[in-house]
């Protein structure tokens, strides 16, 4: 089965369940967003891979996101800021560059195997990987990051992962273009375990840095 859906090209990624704050100001995206706020209706949240999101139409990647509007603040200019929310994953099969907003022909792309044992075994090995990353990133940006409890199914451990990971869009676009959910999983058990090893080697650089730059006194010498 197939939809025609309008896209929002974006220079960052959405995940399935993930909330972005949006700053709408081009006049054929605040159209668009009336249109979907009336009719109750999603666009899709798509990442540029040539262009940009501003003026003329750029080139998306062909997977991407469902976006469903879940607050509109009116600006006094005209312009909106809304809050979005990320529903599920399609992939696109045509794109229709002759109306104002990029339309895409879509269909559903549905995250799998989410409940299979691989799943299971896959989310056990991520878990502690997530927890000393975000010690790790707490002590290399000096602040207090806590993550309370991970969720105990697999597909919302993926999603969770692939928000929070500091890499790249095109490793977050390649995340979410994987099929399945072992899978997923797996790319971003390697993504923790490389993450993690640079983030020792920041960390452990950082401060041999400040050792070599200290005198005897505690101070860093002057130029």
């Amino acid at each position: 089965m197939t939809t025609n859906m309008p896209l929002f090209p974006l220079e960052t990624v959405l995940f399935p369940g993930m909330v972005m704050p949006l700053h709408i100001f081009e006049p054929r995206y605040l159209k668009m967003v009336n249109h979907c706020v009336d009719n109750q209706c999603q666009f899709g949240v798509v990442l540029i891979e040539e262009g940009s999101e501003a003026g003329s139409h750029a080139k998306p990647y062909t997977v991407g996101t469902a976006a469903r509007i879940s607050k509109v603040n009116h600006l006094p200019d005209g312009r909106m800021d809304i809050t979005i929310a990320g529903t599920h994953r399609f992939r696109i099969q045509e794109l229709d560059h002759g109306r104002p907003v990029l339309t895409g022909t879509t269909c559903a792309f549905p995250m799998v195997n989410a409940s299979t044992r691989l799943a299971e075994q896959m989310a056990r090995q991520v878990r502690p990987k997530v927890l000393e990353y975000v010690d790790l990133l707490s002590d290399a940006s000096n602040t207090r990051l806590r993550l309370d409890r991970l969720p105990d199914d697999p597909k919302a451990l993926s999603i969770l992962v692939a928000i929070a990971l500091q890499v790249s869009n095109e490793e977050k676009q390649r995340l979410l273009e994987i099929p399945g959910i072992p899978e997923i999983l797996d790319r971003e058990r390697f993504l923790l375990s490389l993450e993690t090893m640079l983030i020792r080697h920041m960390v452990a650089t950082q401060k041999e840095v400040e050792r070599m730059g200290m005198g005897s006194t505690g101070y860093i010498f002057p130029n």
